[in-house]
């Protein structure tokens, strides 16, 4: 799970699809990570926190990264919450193969729509709830076919 800064939309995705895969118990890898190195280090934001705990998924003692292209070779699926992180990730991928892993989340629920997960952090807490009610249903479809 890919977004800016791996504070907000990411760590919401990366809690939300372990919740689920784990209440299945599908033995799968899940990380998120962000573009840029601003928040390397640090707990997702206090409103991610907070929204997430609300539904039941705990974030709290996630540790913000920056996405490597060691990435592609660590994971067989790379999920990205806009175009932006798409062409940023797209931009460190070495082949194809690396191009083919990567898509946008909300494809998941609606193929091909390309739509993004709008970046809840400079708005109010109610964008955070959108952010989680969009990345729920798209981990459901991949939790989903998982099984």
């Amino acid at each position: 799970m890919v977004c800016l800064g791996n504070i907000c939309r990411s760590p919401m995705a990366e809690g939300i699809l372990r919740h689920k895969a784990e209440k299945e118990d599908l033995d799968i890898e899940v990380d998120s990570a962000g573009m840029g190195p601003w928040h390397v280090g640090e707990n997702p934001d206090y409103r991610a926190n907070f929204t997430a705990r609300k539904y039941g998924v705990d974030i709290s003692t996630l540790i913000a990264r920056q996405f490597h292209e060691s990435d592609f070779d660590r994971f067989d699926k790379i999920y990205v919450m806009d175009r932006n992180n798409f062409a940023d990730v797209v931009s460190q991928a070495r082949t194809d193969e690396d191009i083919k892993k990567v898509d946008l989340i909300l494809n998941l629920t609606k193929p091909g729509s390309n739509k993004p997960v709008t970046d809840p952090y400079y708005g109010g807490d109610e964008g955070f709830d959108k952010v989680f009610a969009l990345l729920d249903k798209a981990c459901d479809v991949l939790v989903n076919s998982l099984k």
